[in-house]
Order: structure tokens, then C-alpha cells, then sequence
């Protein structure tokens, strides 16, 4: 009954964040009282579990989602994103559209969401495609596939941070795994979106002339100075994680690394690095209107939504399902396809890559050890996995689907056939690779 339970939930959980629009945090805290109730669990266990899951999750995730959505903030205003996406075009050449949008899209969704990079990079987009002579197509699923594949596998991305967390998984080693299978997924995304611009036309029309995309870049800063607040705090932590697998002997700078390749304090001199990017500082960014004020109304959501993850997937470890799941999936040999497939149903079933991240991954937590996935490495992995079910698939019911389709010309037909499907076979290069790295070093 206990799995019945569960399932029922999780169809709640569905239905009310879907059909009804009831804020995700509101249904995932009732819903995991519901299962508690349900389970018999005695009264006291319920509320305990309830504290326990909220305060552990956020003790660890929710400074550094604070940090990485203000980076982003920065990023965004001062339009170091666009320049990034500028010193990308001039390495890859304006003739080269498609895999330039697929890159560009790629580094900017590390720092800033997916809708927004989207919106960030439109024009610049468009007026490629015109001053080549081509189908704005092509370049849009490349855009949207490159901000999706890091949007739901690189921290500091706010979803997989938030899987980590309920995981218990080490930042460093989600990068360290999460980085070349991202990469596999994003070639994967820039040849069927080279496949979608020669089957379908969709004219550029753009809104802004590259004079005004010149005037707009000249006021941005630099393309290396952009690049920092992004590249330290990554490197900062991949440096920790090295230092763990090497186990190299106490020393001055190993505690050095260890201390500054901690998550919040590489983000933290990431955000160091974001207040250097405005020509002049001004106290307006940091008031409650500014750019901090806007930044952290627009994470608070997702900070309530992962906590309340954490109060599901700790009602359901009390609960002792583990076991039970454990047992049933262990029969069905599903082993790494479990979590990509879980988090592609909830995904496909409510839209939000970050709820279905969050859920998913509280679902998985109390059935880690019982499948065998106990080492950094496995927990990884399950977390890349878990990023790559939650992009499969973005259709009608996802708020991006409806910002690719309507800033590009596309009727919702096209982009079912375009967007849609790209998500699916980004999603499952991803899940395939995830699949082939646990066969080789699992």
C-alpha cells in the first residue's frame, strides 16, 4: 500500500501543479503530510520529518542557489551575457549560426535561466540568421536545446544543485561527470537542429539591425572579464573534488583549495567577480528594486520548492518505502533508467524542469543505497540523469515552449515537430551517455 500511496501522490502533485496552478511548494508540503497520514505514521515521526527535511535541505543548497541567481543577475543587466555570446560568434564565425547559437546558449544558462537567456539572445539570433540568409529555425532549437542541456545538468544551475543536495551529492563530482556528457548532449542538440533548419523555414524578420546590436555590445563588458564569474567558482570547485580523489596529504594550500572549492565560498567569490562587471557600482543594484532585490524574488521560488522537495523525500525515507521500491525496481533491472524515466514522466506530465528535478530526486534519495548507488560517482550520475529526464519533454505545458515558439514565428505545430522533439532526443543522448558511463566505470 505503501507504493500506492506513493503513487497517488505523485498524480496529485500532477494534477495540482498543472490543471489547477497551485504553487509547487504549497502541493509538495501537503501531499508529503497526505503520505505520512497515509503510511500511519505516528504524528510525531510526520512533523519531525517535516522539520528535519525543510532545515537539511536548504542548510546546504539555498545559499548557494542565492549566489548563483545573483551572478546571473549581474550577468543579465550589464549585458556580460551578451558579450559572451558576442566572443562565441567570433570564435565559431557568423556563417556557422546553429552551432554558434547551441554554444552560446550553453554557457549562458550556467548563470541565467533558460527563459531568459532565451529572451537575452533572441535578437542577436534573428539578425544572424537574416545577414546569412537563412532559416531562423535551425538557430532557435539550437539556442533553446544548448540552454536546456546546462539549464538541467550543470550546477550551479538552481535544479541540479537542488538534486545534489537531495542526493547528498558532491557538487564537484557532478560537475566532473555532468560536464562531458552535457557536452554529448549539446553536439547531439546542434545536429538535429542543423536537421530542423533544412526542413523547415521560419523568416528571420529581425527587430533590431546589427548597428543597434553593436551599440548594445559596446556598452557590456569585456568577453574574459564576463567569463569569470562563471569559470572561477566552477574550476574552484572541480579543483576540490580533484583534490578528494587524489587524496593528497594535508598542506597549506591543499586547505587553501579544500576551503575556497567549498560550493558557497567559490560562488561567493563568483558573486565578487559579478560586482566588478558594471562600468560603476551604483547602491540602486543592491536595494530591494535593484538587481540583487529582483534576483532573489525571482530564486525565493525555487529556494521554497526544493525545501519542500526535501520534506517530501525525508516523509518518504521515514516511511521505510525504500525497502519496497528497492525490491520491486531491483526485479525490474531498470538500474540507471529509473531516475531519467521517473523525472521524464513527471516532467512530460507538469512542465517545470525544476519541479521535476526537485520531486524526482526526493523520490530517489531513500532508494540510493538500497540500489547500489553509494559512491560519489554513482550519486552523480543519478543526479545527470535525473537533469536529463527533467528536459524530456517540454511541450504545451511548460512556460518555455511557449517563450521558443512565440519569440520565433513558430505556430504550435511546428514547434511540437521542432522544440518538442529536440527535447526528447537532447534528453536521451544524455540518459544514453549517463547509461554508457555507468557501464564502463560503474
Amino acid at each position: 500500500m505503501l507504493v500506492v500511496y506513493l503513487l497517488v501522490c505523485v498524480a496529485l502533485i500532477v494534477v495540482f501543479t498543472s490543471r489547477y496552478a497551485i504553487h509547487p511548494f504549497v502541493v509538495l508540503l501537503l501531499v508529503a503530510l497526505l503520505y505520512g497520514f497515509l503510511a500511519g505514521m505516528p504524528l510525531d515521526v510526520i512533523i519531525a520529518a517535516v522539520n528535519e527535511g525543510f532545515g537539511r535541505t536548504l542548510g546546504g543548497i539555498g545559499l548557494i542557489i542565492i549566489l548563483g541567481v545573483i551572478i546571473g543577475a549581474f550577468l543579465e543587466n550589464t549585458g556580460g551575457a551578451y558579450t559572451l555570446a558576442q566572443g562565441t560568434l567570433k570564435i565559431f564565425g557568423k556563417k556557422n549560426v546553429v552551432p554558434t547559437m547551441g554554444v552560446m546558449g550553453y554557457v549562458v544558462s550556467i548563470p541565467v535561466f533558460a527563459d531568459s537567456g532565451f529572451m537575452l539572445l533572441s535578437a542577436l539570433k534573428k539578425s544572424l540568421c537574416k545577414n546569412a540568409g537563412i532559416s531562423v529555425a535551425g538557430a532557435t532549437i539550437a539556442l533553446s536545446l544548448g540552454l536546456t542541456v546546462s539549464h538541467t545538468l550543470i550546477p550551479p544551475t538552481p535544479g541540479p544543485i537542488a538534486a545534489a543536495a537531495l542526493l547528498n551529492a558532491d557538487l564537484g563530482w557532478v560537475l566532473i561527470v555532468g560536464i562531458p556528457i552535457s557536452l554529448v548532449a549539446l553536439v547531439v542538440s546542434i545536429l538535429f537542429a542543423l536537421y530542423v533548419g533544412r526542413r523547415f523555414y521560419i523568416d528571420p524578420c529581425p527587430e533590431h539591425t546589427e548597428e543597434d546590436l553593436t551599440a548594445r555590445a559596446k556598452a557590456a563588458p569585456g568577453a574574459f572579464h564576463s567569463t569569470l564569474p562563471i569559470i572561477v567558482p566552477i574550476v574552484l570547485i572541480l579543483a576540490k573534488a580533484l583534490l578528494k580523489v587524489f587524496d593528497l596529504p594535508k598542506s597549506t594550500w591543499v586547505d587553501l583549495v579544500m576551503f575556497i572549492g567549498e560550493p558557497f565560498v567559490a560562488l561567493l567569490i563568483g558573486v565578487l567577480l559579478a560586482f566588478t562587471l558594471p562600468k560603476k557600482l551604483d547602491r540602486a543594484m543592491f536595494s530591494n528594486d535593484g538587481w540583487i532585490g529582483t534576483a532573489l524574488v525571482s530564486c525565493a521560488s525555487i529556494i521554497l520548492i526544493t525545501g519542500a522537495g526535501g520534506i517530501f523525500g525525508n516523509v518518504l525515507q521515514k516511511s521505510g518505502i525504500a525497502d519496497i521500491i528497492g525490491s520491486v525496481v531491483t526485479e525490474w533491472s531498470l538500474g540507471i533508467w529509473l531516475p531519467f524515466l521517473l523525472a521524464a514522466a513527471i516532467k512530460s506530465a507538469q512542465g517545470s524542469s525544476t519541479v521535476a528535478l526537485i520531486t524526482a530526486a526526493s523520490i530517489m534519495a531513500p532508494l540510493m543505497e538500497t540500489l547500489g548507488f553509494v559512491s560519489e560517482f554513482d550519486k552523480a550520475l543519478m543526479v545527470i540523469a535525473l537533469g536529463a529526464g527533467s528536459a524530456v519533454v517540454s511541450h504545451a505545458n511548460d512556460s518555455f515552449f511557449w517563450v521558443v515558439t512565440q519569440m520565433s514565428g513558430m505556430d504550435v505545430r511546428t514547434g511540437y515537430r521542432t522544440h518538442t522533439l529536440g527535447t526528447l532526443v537532447m534528453g536521451s543522448s544524455a540518459a544514453l551517455a549517463v547509461f554508457i558511463t555507468h557501464l564502463i566505470f560503474s
